[in-house]
This record gives structure tokens, sequence and C-alpha cells, in this order.
């Protein structure tokens, strides 16, 4: 009877060790480039980029605080705090975090630096259940993150607001349910800007869309999406990953500033146009 005892409680402990190893199973970095150092540097007026080498991060700084938007891999974290510091601004300044997508590559550091500055995450609502289960829920990947505290719920249109920032939401689901950008006006001692930090509608999913029932909307969202980016007007456009405007080729470490570098409507069109074909093709799929 004791043996028998020990024995299960030997299985129970395995069995509780082996689901909470799958509960916090940490997210994989398959590209090199995701992790990467890059030397952070000022955009344009009071937006700085403080990424890695392909995941864009960006920093907004305000006489009231700063907004972070996303933060790359939770591994990236010690990286996007020193690249704040290097360009002389507190991390514990960060009073808002925004992603423009919760995949892990973008959101996986937010938990942490949610802690350390105690910064509200606001979410677009159509991402919100897979902000708060790390990933889980998603209709397409499994790459799982620590989930975050969400303070609010941004629908298409809403406003954030910090200090002199005004920043716009827009809701622009298909690469992930609630994907969506971020559009607003910086000013340095020339000029005003206006700046699109676009999340860009690629498809991730290798599955037909009329094979995932977890997202039935998947294609008219995909094309609402491209229909509603092709009618925004801007000076500066950014991403989510700095390949998809060309950072390396628009801008070299130790460059001087140069917002107009990133005023590109055309490589922003071409790519719109790359991504309805891989749309179009994508539906035709039977």
């Amino acid at each position: 009877m004791f043996k028998k005892s020990i024995i299960l409680i030997a299985i129970i402990l395995f069995a509780g060790h082996f689901a909470n190893a799958q509960t916090i199973s940490a997210p994989k970095d398959p590209h090199p480039e995701w992790s990467a150092p890059y030397q952070p540097f000022r955009i344009a007026g009071n937006l700085y980029y403080v990424g890695t080498y392909d995941l864009a991060c960006y920093l907004i700084t305000t006489s009231a605080g700063n907004i972070l938007i996303n933060t790359g891999l939770a591994a990236s974290v010690d990286m996007i705090n020193k690249n704040i510091k290097t360009l002389g601004f507190n991390p514990a300044d960060i009073r808002i975090l925004l992603t423009t997508q919760a995949h892990n590559d973008h959101i996986s550091g937010m938990a942490t630096i949610q802690r350390l500055t105690g910064a509200k995450m606001m979410v677009d609502r159509g991402d919100s259940s897979v902000v708060a289960d790390g990933g889980r829920s998603d209709y397409a990947l499994s790459n799982y993150y620590e989930p975050v505290k969400i303070d609010r719920l941004l629908n298409n249109g809403d406003t954030i607001k910090l200090g002199e920032a005004r920043l716009v939401m827009l809701h622009h689901p298909g690469h992930t349910k609630g994907s969506c950008s971020f559009l607003f006006d910086v000013k340095d001692e020339q000029r005003s800007y206006r700046v699109l930090i676009a999340n860009m509608p690629t498809i991730v999913t290798e599955k037909k869309f009329s094979e995932i029932p977890a997202y039935p909307e998947i294609a008219s969202d995909y094309a609402y999406t491209l229909r509603e980016m092709k009618k925004l007007t801007f000076d500066i456009w950014l991403a989510s990953h700095s390949s998809q405007f060309g950072l390396h080729t628009k801008h070299k470490p130790g460059d001087k500033y140069n917002p107009a570098a990133f005023m590109d409507k055309a490589g922003y069109d071409s790519l719109l146009n790359d991504l309805q074909l891989d749309f179009s093709n994508k539906v035709k799929e039977k």
C-alpha cells in the first residue's frame, strides 16, 4: 500500500511538472535578426526607433511620460531598455504600452516591461483574448508568451492621449484578429510630419481560409484591411518589422537625423500591391 502511494504521488508530481512546463514554455526565436541588436536613433521629432535589427519597437516621448509600441521577444527586454537609455530617456517613464499585433515576436516582453514601469496596456479589442491568454487562443500560431494585463480596450478610430501625443488606432485585422496601425503627428524644429506605423497584412497561415473555423471572417478582414490601408495619407511610414519598410537601406547606424529618409509612399504602395496579390491568390485556393 505504501509503495502504491509513493508511485501515485510520483505520477501526480510528474504530471503537474509536465503541465507547468507546457504552460510556461518560452517562445522560440527562429530568426536571428529578431534578437540581433541595433543602434537606436531618432526617426522624426519625438519618435524614436528602439527595437532590434528586425523587430521594430518605437518610443514616443512626451512631457507627461512616454509611449512604447511593441517590445520584441522576451529576451530582448534588456536590449530595449538599454536602447531607451542610450537615447537619454528612462524606461521607468513609460506610461502607455501598445502593440501592432499579438504575436510573440512583438509582445513577448510586454508583461515584464509592464511590471517594471506600471504602464497601462492598451490593446485592439480583436486581440484582447490572445493578449490575455498569452497567445494560446491565436488562430494560426502557437508561440506563447507571458499573458499581459489589459487596462484599456481600443476600437477602430480611438485616440490614445498622453501629453502632447495624440495617436489614432486603426483596426487592420487579418494577420491577427486585432492587428492595428497607428496614425499621429510629430514635429521637429523644421516642420511637422504625419506618421503611420503600419501593421502590414501579411498572411501567416498555410491553411486555406475556409479551413480556419476559429476565424470565419478572415478573408473579409484581409479584404477590408487592404482596402482601408490604400486610402491612408501620411508623410512617413514605418512597420512592425524593419525589413518591411526597408530600414536598413534608409538608415545606417551613425547616420545623421534625416526624417526624409522615411518619406517613401512608393515603397508603401508597392508592398501593399504585393500583399494584395498574395491575398488574391490565397482566396483562390480550393
